[in-house]
């Protein structure tokens, strides 16, 4: 008998930690943040290759709405999301920025370089803390705003061809 409750116990854990692990294979792995429908504060970022600093606000021009892409060369998601993030470049209304994350420049040059630059803009975030305010958890993310600074929707992790018809029809 005292052998038996140990491993009914074990075999009771083992069970539980399977039962989990299955269902999580099902759930849905799209995060809606709370900071959605949020305006977010006109904050400056400084240019990729130089010292300018850009507010969001003025990066919009005649353009409808702003996707920010939040990238680092250094990760593997962000190469794979690449040639869907060409396709954004291609909407009308739809000013792409590049916002590169902990990124050394001539890394996230030979980057661009390699892949090819789709951004109308691209944006340094050096140590991270415009991603942070923006509401990044990591990279990467891709943040639509409107005019107002509104986020109306936050993609966490490589967009792919569904997330683009999406961000096409919010931006028509």
């Amino acid at each position: 008998m005292r052998l038996r409750l140990p491993f009914i116990l074990l075999f009771i854990l083992v069970l539980f930690i399977a039962v989990i692990f299955y269902q999580s294979l099902f759930e849905e792995k799209n995060y809606i943040p709370k900071n959605i429908n949020n305006k977010i504060e006109n904050i400056s970022i400084k240019e990729f290759n130089t010292n300018n600093n850009f507010f969001l606000k003025n990066l919009i021009e005649d353009k409808k709405l702003i996707a920010i892409n939040i990238w680092a060369s250094w990760c593997m998601p962000c190469r794979q999301e690449h040639e869907h993030i060409k396709k954004l470049s291609d909407i009308d209304n739809l000013k792409l920025v590049g916002l590169n994350y902990k990124d050394k420049i001539q890394n996230a040059e030979n980057f661009l370089k390699e892949f090819g630059n789709p951004y109308d803009t691209i944006l340094s975030d050096a140590d991270g803390t415009k991603s942070i305010f923006l509401g990044a958890y990591g990279v990467p993310e891709t943040l639509i705003i409107d005019r107002e600074l509104k986020i109306l929707k936050k993609y966490i992790g490589p967009i792919n061809s569904q997330i683009v018809g999406e961000i096409k029809n919010l931006a028509n």
